[in-house]
């Protein structure tokens, strides 16, 4: 490479290491003195630049420095990409060089260049168009590479060549023009598709051969390489369905489906299977693809799909022993299933295998375990996370956040039991023309199966713990009328018969299980605009019950509080008014202390709905009530705000709700008593918001930070003067 003599300081490669190297230092004044240099150098605007970074970072020496070199050149392509690295003959050379140098570099500095490969490529292969020679090269080095051609050129490494071929790709899992209803394939992706993926189709099936049949040490390596040919698979489908794809289809699934057939989840997985699973997610991840956006090109690979992923799914009754990579596997089994069955042709491959699925697959990923325990006792809120979610709106649509498979058990259950069977009509009831209900199919799978199915598990009797097996089987149950919202959204009269008969029952249990009664809170709050106002009685007792229990010795019952909270917050807000407001503010504000700050969270929450919506029914108790939750906030003040704590901002939340509540006309001057009565409440609540409003304010100046929550504040301290001048 010829040195530019202008610039000494970027041409000469000691220097630049020198540099560099500084910047790993322990130092921070040698890191500070270090980057100031590097960054003097490349504001002086030197053409080769770009070039000498790439030189340290492709070439011989120590890993750090080169690792450094490879992160100031990433960050300085993404900074000066768009107005142009150098002149056109210099920047051709440094892109030439950097393809040149991913070919041969080692995992930890590939990783760094990729990215800086792929910002080249976004510019000048997806948006200008303008490296005709990338594809036809990129060919001959793909099939010259070590792992294909052995012998040929060593020096070229298949794993990194398919790691440059899955950074070209990768563009292409979007539609380039989201705009144009039926965009195009672009051209570049049909050359790809051609010219690199459908010759590769042989390769692939040759990395599978020996990821299943050998039993060499280099299995390893092939199931990297057959992980990043999936990837690239999957980026080519995700948007768009080339030609050159379509033509190898049947191949790739056929190898696809020998991959997931090799798994085994009897026992769990060694840590020798993490790339099989790895590769076994990606494959079903584009079944889901193919499935739901080239359903005509994969149509007749339907049945092979649904065969083996149902295989998959029948063997869920070992979640609890398995990782999280493998219960994603089940996750994306269920996901397939229910791409599948909303199809045109889904119900009748999947129809015969309904009872199966529900007994040996879906419900064994709904029952309690002791993963469930654990995650219960270890980490509350991702036990909520996972198993009470807020909404599952969307049981029809495909949802990223379903990463679980109970999870995606449940969003299967709710499309399985809305499906409905094609419409069978024997020649005796043929209907006459005009009739209204032509059309219309029979009874949905929900009615048919699923709510019998679920009728089979008893309530639990009394006395029985988690560790029996009718306890377990009824979180699942309960878990399962759950994932039936919409089912039982529209059959009210069953919703109230199961709320009644399946649920409410278990509040009176002795002991009550807390992992049925958080469930049990979960689905009450999911079902309210089911619930008649002659249960409500009944569902604010067992809400109110359960938002008072307590911990036992060696379990926490947070969770149950938590979601009867949720349940109760829901109810309000779609006005399922409780039957004695003063007696749910009383509860409320019993169960709020500075002890748990989680919780008082989540209570303060509830206090601002009870009293928004109560206003008139709470006003008596809102004076007594403001002095009780000063006293908490008072002690949750930290002596430092630095920020405030989110309890401390939800307490001040529900003071605002308060005041607004009690903020009304006085009473007329001929209720003496109502009118005295008013006037201690205004002179009890001005006290006590100037109490706690000046242990939050009044802080030495060094410790004064701006407030996430001074509007709140603002709020009450117009409070406190209105109070005070009203109560003269």
């Amino acid at each position: 490479m010829e040195v530019d003599a202008a610039y000494p300081a970027a041409a000469a490669g000691d220097e630049l290491r020198r540099l560099l190297t500084a910047t790993l230092s322990a130092d921070k004044a040698s890191v500070d003195a270090a980057t100031a240099g590097l960054d003097r150098i490349s504001a002086a605007g030197d053409p080769r630049f770009p070039i000498a970074l790439l030189a340290v970072a492709a070439g011989d020496g120590d890993q750090g420095t080169r690792i450094a070199a490879a992160t100031y050149l990433k960050n300085f392509v993404r900074r000066n990409m768009e107005g142009g690295l150098s002149s056109s003959d210099l920047y051709r050379e440094f892109r030439d060089q950097l393809a040149q140098a991913l070919l041969r570099v080692e995992p930890a500095i590939l990783r760094v260049l990729i990215e800086v490969f792929g910002q080249v490529v976004v510019k000048d292969f997806v948006k200008e168009n303008s490296w005709p020679q990338l594809v036809p090269q990129l060919k001959l080095v793909i099939q010259s590479s070590d792992a294909i051609s052995p012998g040929q050129h060593p020096e070229w490494k298949t794993i990194n060549a398919l790691t440059v071929l899955q950074a070209i790709l990768r563009p292409f899992q979007y539609f380039l023009n989201p705009k144009v209803v039926k965009e195009p394939v672009p051209e570049q992706l049909e050359q790809i598709a051609a010219e690199i993926l459908a010759p590769l189709q042989v390769t692939f099936h040759h990395f599978a051969d020996k990821v299943l049949l050998s039993h060499d040490g280099n299995k390893l390596e092939y199931e990297q390489l057959l992980l990043i040919t999936c990837k690239c698979m999957y980026f080519t489908v995700r948007s768009y369905m080339p030609s050159g794809v379509k033509q190898i289809l049947p191949s790739l699934c056929k190898d696809m489906f020998r991959v997931l057939d090799s798994l085994d989840f009897n026992s769990p997985p060694e840590d020798s299977a993490t790339s099989r699973l790895k590769i076994a997610k990606r494959c079903l991840i584009i079944f889901c693809t193919l499935v739901t956006r080239h359903r005509k090109h994969a149509d007749n690979q339907m049945p092979h799909i649904v065969n083996c992923v149902i295989r998959i799914s029948k063997q869920s009754i070992h979640l609890s022993k398995l990782n999280s990579l493998s219960d994603r596997i089940f996750s994306l089994t269920f996901d397939v299933i229910s791409r599948v069955l909303e199809t045109g042709p889904g119900w009748r491959l999947v129809s015969p295998h309904f009872s199966s699925l529900m007994d040996s697959a879906i419900f064994p990923a709904l029952a309690l375990n002791e993963k469930d325990i654990a995650e219960w006792e270890e980490d509350t809120d991702e036990y909520m996370r996972k198993n009470l979610p807020s909404e599952l709106d969307d049981i029809s649509g495909w949802a990223e956040d379903l990463f679980t498979a109970r999870k995606s058990a449940i969003n299967l259950l709710g499309v399985l039991a809305l499906s409905k069977g094609p419409p069978v009509v024997s020649a005796a009831s043929k209907r006459k023309k005009g009739d209204k209900s032509k059309g219309k199919g029979g009874s949905c799978i929900g009615e048919l199966l699923v709510i019998p199915f679920l009728s089979k598990f008893p309530v639990p009797s009394h006395g029985e713990d988690a560790s029996s097996k009718a306890v377990q089987n009824y979180f699942g149950v309960l878990m399962a009328y759950g994932g039936l919202q919409d089912f039982l959204s529209e059959r009210k009269d069953l919703a109230v018969t199961l709320i009644r008969n399946r649920i409410l029952p278990l509040y009176y249990l002795d002991p009550c299980s807390p992992y049925l009664i958080s469930t049990a809170n979960w689905i009450i709050g999911q079902l309210t605009l089911c619930l008649p106002e002659a249960m409500c009685t009944d569902i604010y007792n067992s809400l109110m019950k359960a938002l008072s229990m307590e911990d036992a010795e060696d379990v926490t019952c947070y969770p149950v509080r938590a979601s009867a909270s949720g349940a109760i917050a829901e109810l309000i807000e779609n006005g399922y008014a409780p039957p004695d407001w003063v007696a749910l503010l009383q509860v409320v504000v019993k169960r709020i202390s500075a002890e748990d700050e989680n919780e008082s969270a989540l209570l303060f929450q509830l206090l601002g709905t009870i009293v928004d919506a109560g206003q008139e029914k709470v006003a008596a108790h809102i004076p007594g009530t403001v002095s009780n939750i000063a006293n908490t906030i008072t002690n949750l003040l930290p002596s430092v705000p630095d920020p405030w704590p989110q309890v401390v901002e939800q307490g001040f939340a529900a003071l605002v709700a308060m005041v607004q509540a009690w903020d009304s006309p006085a009473p007329d001057e001929n209720k003496e008593h109502e009118k005295s009565a008013w006037q201690l409440g205004q002179t009890a609540i001005a006290q006590t918001f100037s109490t706690v409003l000046q242990k939050a304010w009044l802080l030495p100046v060094e410790q004064m930070v701006c407030w996430q929550s001074g509007s709140q504040v603002r709020y009450l301290l117009m409070s406190v003067g209105g109070c005070a001048i009203k109560s003269v």
